[in-house]
This record gives C-alpha cells, structure tokens and sequence, in this order.
C-alpha cells in the first residue's frame, strides 16, 4: 500500500477510535484496538489527550495499556505526566505487567518518592527485581538488562525442556535462547529453541547444550555489549557477575536502542547541541547551548587577535583579506568531514587501527585534497588578479591549512577516546574554530614570507 494512503487509512483509524472513546463505545473501540500492532497502539496513545487517555484507561485492562507502553520510547518527557494520571494501584499493576526492563526505564523518569510508592505496591519479587535493576549504573548492562528469561539444568531432558519453555514463555521476553545453568546458578551451557526442537525428545541438554557461551559482564559498557551482540547477530546476550552467576539477559531490541543514543550522542557532538532534545523553553535551550558557544568565543577571539596582530600586513597587502574566509572555510569544511569520519571509525571498535597509522592516512588524505585545491584556487586568483605569485601563496596557504585541519579532525576524537574522553566532545564547532585559528596563522605566516614578490607585482 503507498504511504499516502496508509496515512490516510490510519488516520481514518485513528478518528474512528476516537470518536468511540468519547462516546463510551468500549466494545467497539477494544474489538478495533486490540487488532493494531502494539507500536501502533502506542503511536494512537500518544496522539490522544488527557481525557482521552482517561478514557482509554478505564477501557482498557493494565495488562493492555501495559503492553503499549511497552512500545513507546522511556526518552518520552510526557512519561510522568501520564503515570500521575493514572490511579497508583493502576500505574503499579501496568508496570508489573511489563517487561522489567521496560518498566524499569520508566520508572528513571520519576522522583523517588514517586518510584517508591509504586514499588510499595507491586508483588514483592516483582518489586526486588526491579529496584536491582534501578541500582545499576547508567548505560551499564545491568540498566538495560531484563529478568524475564527462560533457564533449565543440565541433567534434564529436551522433554522436560520443552515442557519448561511452555510453561514460562507466556512471561519471558524471549524465548530463541533457552539458558543451562549448574546446581549453583551458574552459566553453564546455552541452546537454542531450534536445537529442542530437532533433537530427539529423550535427549539429555548437557549433551547438545553449547558450553562456549558468549556473555558479558553485568558492569560492561552498553556501547561495547552493542558491539558484541552485533559481532555474534545474537538475539540475545546473558549478563554474569564476576562469578559467573546468570543475572539476566540483553536483547537485541533494547541494543538498537542504545545503536540509536550513541549515533545522536555522536551527531550532537558533532553539532554542539543536543539532537534528541524535545521541545524545551527557549531559556533552557539557550542555558544548554551556551556553555558550548562562550567556550568557542574565547577561541574566535583567539583568531580575531591574530588577525589583529597582521594588522600592517593586511594594510599593506588589502587584497589579502578577501581571501581569509575562503581559505578558514575550506579548512573547516576538511576539518568536520575527517572528525565524522574519525568518530564513525571509532564507533565500531573492530575497525581500531593505530593512532599513527591513523594518522599516516589522513595526512596522504590531505596532502591529495589540499594539493588539488590549492592548484585550482592558484589558477583562479592568478587570473582573477593577474598575478599568479598571489594566487601560489593562497594555494599554498589553503593546501598546508587543509592538511592541518584534517590531521586535527582525525587526531583529537583519537586522543580524547584514549584518555578516556567520549570522542563525541570534539564537536564539529570546535575543530571548526580550531582550524580558523592555525589557518589564519598559517596564511599570513605565508603571505608575509613572498610579500615582496606578489607586491612589487
């Protein structure tokens, strides 16, 4: 079906939806609801207002409402408006009924007290799982792990296996990998639904279990378990402690999550500003801006002094200053594009190469872009001005500001990385500037060593 007219079936959908909430016409609205996808169900939720959500919680059960908002994104800043709307009987129910880990992410949207008092009211094991989960750090394995997985021992059958997976996948997240653990809950052995399910039933699992399990630490970084997980296409990766006790697993839903932060994380970075941010008061986007901004102000100032410092040179050689913006610009311009490339390479960890290497590269790089911009930038001010000794040092002056300017887009992500920085710091703003400073510097360093020759010309 063409997109225009899926927008417009959905939006027909959504209407009719609803006008039966606003008319109390709950059998037709849950016979409609209830056949969307439950991202679907999450989009329509998110279209309606209080009252319509009043509306749609009195119509719907908690395990319902529990499922779609197991689909809407935990970085929706509506997410303790809609939870304070709701009874907290019912708010506790629904998060019970969802994914832990899902609950979880909501749950970090609200004050302590808030979390505290739903928690009061959940099943005490449901409650124990979810404040561990809560004490885990930030962008931790532990923080976006789930508990909601299938295990069996080794010194059982795929019968009784089957018969396990049965019984539990109603609650589990997911149900591909079936977990083998040792007397003493440790991770022995993984296998997949696949392989109970060709196998012969009377078949013991510490036969046909995988003993090389790859797993990662319960404290391991959620960038590097992103990686692993798409190293291995798992589906699933389980989460240890340091002795190798099973604590949960990551799926791979919750990986593109995190794939997602860090590509905007790294685009914020390049921007200076923060890409994912919602709709804010111009007062808190210009406070989260600024830091950014007065710290580049200092070093244009930088560059506006060096210019100043020039100042002679320019006077008596005026037509230098025509070329001051197009020799910066093209600098930064080389600058930002070896930055995103640096920081993209860096992103995806199987692609490490050495610092130097790294380096050898992007000078060659630039040598071949700056040796090419500089002779056609010679070309065109020789024959623009008729002199071509001007036109050699604007060439030369470009190709030397180009190689700079690439060697420092490549070589500060690099360096911060190593220092345990996020390279995403070193924004495109910032190497912008930086490369206005050594290029200015570098131009009339240039233009003062042949100003004799191009001003008797």
């Amino acid at each position: 079906m063409p997109v225009a007219q899926e927008t417009e079936v959905w939006q027909k959908q959504t209407n009719e939806l609803k006008k039966f909430l606003a008319i109390g016409d709950a059998k037709a609205f849950r016979s409609t609801f209830l056949e969307l996808h439950n991202w679907e169900q999450a989009q329509f939720f998110l279209s309606l207002d209080q009252t319509e959500r009043l509306a749609l919680y009195n119509t719907l059960t908690t395990k319902e409402v529990g499922d779609l908002f197991d689909d809407i994104d935990d970085d929706q800043v509506q997410i303790p408006d809609f939870l304070s709307e709701m009874e907290p009987s019912y708010a506790a129910e629904m998060l019970t009924e969802m994914y832990t880990d899902n609950a979880v992410d909501i749950l970090e949207h609200l004050d302590k007290a808030t979390v505290q008092r739903l928690l009061a009211r959940m099943p005490h094991k449901t409650a124990a799982e979810m404040r561990t989960l809560l004490h885990y750090g930030d962008e931790t394995a532990g923080a976006i792990m789930t508990t909601e997985y299938i295990t069996i021992v080794a010194k059982q059958t795929v019968a009784s296996a089957m018969a396990a997976l049965r019984a539990e996948a109603d609650e589990a997240e997911l149900i591909y990998y079936v977990y083998v653990l040792d007397n003493d809950h440790h991770l022995a052995g993984i296998i997949s639904l696949r392989d109970l399910i060709v196998n012969d039933q009377a078949a013991m699992i510490n036969d046909i279990m995988n003993e090389r399990v790859i797993s990662v630490q319960v404290t391991d970084d959620q960038e590097a378990v992103a990686q692993t997980i798409r190293d291995y296409n798992f589906l699933a990766i389980p989460v240890t402690d340091p002795s190798n006790h099973l604590l949960g697993i990551i799926t791979v839903d919750d990986v593109i999550d995190v794939i997602d932060d860090e590509a905007a994380a790294d685009y914020s970075g390049l921007a200076g500003v923060d890409v994912e941010a919602k709709l804010e008061s111009p007062l808190k986007s210009a406070l989260k801006r600024l830091p950014w901004l007065i710290t580049l102000l200092f070093l244009g100032m930088s560059t506006a002094s060096l210019i100043s410092h020039y100042e002679n040179l320019v006077s008596e050689a005026s037509v230098l200053a025509v070329f001051i913006s197009l020799i910066t610009g093209t600098a930064g311009n080389a600058g930002t594009q070896s930055l995103a490339v640096a920081v993209r390479r860096l992103a995806f960890k199987n692609e490490q190469t050495s610092l130097l290497r790294t380096l050898v590269v992007e000078l060659i790089t630039g040598l071949m872009i700056g040796v090419v911009t500089g002779l056609t930038i010679t070309v065109v001010v020789g024959l623009w001005k008729h002199t071509f000794v001007l036109g050699f040092v604007i060439g030369l002056a470009m190709c030397c500001a180009i190689i700079v300017a690439n060697l420092a887009g490549s070589f500060i992500p690099s360096l911060m990385e190593r220092l345990g920085f996020d390279p995403a710091v070193a924004s495109g703003p910032f190497i912008s500037t930086l490369s206005d400073l050594t290029s200015v510097l570098i131009y009339f360093s240039i233009a003062q060593y042949f100003m004799p020759f191009f001003i008797n010309k």
